[in-house]
């Protein structure tokens, strides 16, 4: 069953922190500067975790995986309260 997650990060070093946005970008939608939605399963979820454990100095970073709650209906949007300006995803599409 897949999940929204909000996926954080707080990296002082400019380097590692730019190798963890590009593979965040890869895995979900970024809803603030070190913000990523992310719509995973159970796999998924593990993969993520062992890319960013690898990617990341576990003396000086910080990478905070929320869980936002299942994926539901056919265009899901999880439920993100907002002050402020609003996130609004992108559309989705598929190439083939």
């Amino acid at each position: 069953m897949r999940r929204f997650y909000l996926v954080s990060y707080d990296i002082p070093s400019d380097r590692r922190r730019a190798r963890i946005f590009k593979l965040l970008r890869g895995w979900g939608e970024r809803v603030q500067f070190s913000v990523f939605c992310c719509q995973l399963n159970p796999r998924e979820r593990h993969t993520l975790l062992v890319e960013l454990k690898y990617r990341m100095n576990q003396d000086e970073d910080q990478t905070l995986i929320v869980d936002a709650g299942p994926v539901e209906g056919e265009h899901p949007v999880p439920e993100i309260g907002y002050v402020g300006k609003a996130w609004h995803p992108e559309p989705r599409t598929q190439i083939v």
